[in-house]
């Protein structure tokens, strides 16, 4: 998959970031501003987890759509956009590809594929783990963005920050929390500060059709950047 070039150089006094997050809908543009005026040292490194991939493809949306198509192209926005704050950024996959390393048959090889994602994220000095995923339900009428998070110290701060963004930007009207992750290998076995992203419903056809289109994946990417940054500046 082709890298989107959304900067150019970025000079060593980071200048003030415009995230644009409502790109679609006349009328219901939202920007957030993020300003860094001083010398940047970034503490941590974002490890960005784009769930699923290769022989796992996760949820099938209604229009047959995979979601490790869809974890990946907006996994891939959000490291271009922490790489541009100044943040080093650790891609777990960059094709759709998945990462195991054993396994003669394919839930053997999806425990590896799990395991070599921890070993990456647990083996990263500072990690911040940030993992991408869609969401799918029996009922369609259900849609928005779920944050969940590890049991390390800090994660449901992380989440929180997350969760409030998404309704924030996306749907005010929303009341959903951030909730900790229950029986979800990856967050239970990570050591470092860990959010995994349900990014909306695969399984609601008009937010299915969001999920597709790159416009709302900028805006997403826009969301998980921004928030994380915000984040990590109150740690400082």
């Amino acid at each position: 998959m082709k890298r989107i070039n959304w900067f150019g150089f970025v000079p060593f006094y980071l200048l003030t970031l415009i995230l644009v997050i409502g790109i679609a809908g006349a009328g219901s543009n939202a920007v957030t501003v993020i300003s860094q005026n001083q010398p940047v040292e970034r503490q941590h490194r974002i490890v960005i987890d784009a769930g699923h991939g290769g022989i796992d493809g996760g949820a099938t949306s209604c229009t047959g759509v995979l979601e490790s198509r869809i974890n990946l192209e907006i996994a891939l926005r959000v490291n271009d956009l922490f790489r541009f704050l100044g943040y080093e950024t650790v891609m777990i996959r960059t094709t759709d590809e998945s990462v195991y390393t054993e396994g003669n048959t394919i839930a053997a090889q999806k425990i590896s594929d799990l395991k070599e994602r921890i070993r990456i994220s647990n083996e990263t000095d500072g990690a911040i783990l940030i993992s991408i995923h869609q969401n799918t339900f029996s009922d369609s009428r259900y849609f928005g963005a779920q944050v969940f998070y590890a049991p390390t110290e800090g994660s449901d701060r992380l989440a929180k920050q997350l969760q409030d963004s998404f309704v924030e930007n996306l749907d005010p009207t929303s009341n959903r929390k951030s909730k900790k992750a229950q029986n979800v290998y990856l967050l239970q076995n990570v050591t470092c500060q860990a959010a995994l992203i349900e990014c909306g419903f695969l399984s609601n056809p008009q937010e299915e059709a969001k999920l597709r289109s790159g416009d709302h994946q900028k805006k997403l990417a826009a969301i998980i950047a921004s928030a994380c940054s915000m984040y990590l500046s109150g740690l400082k």
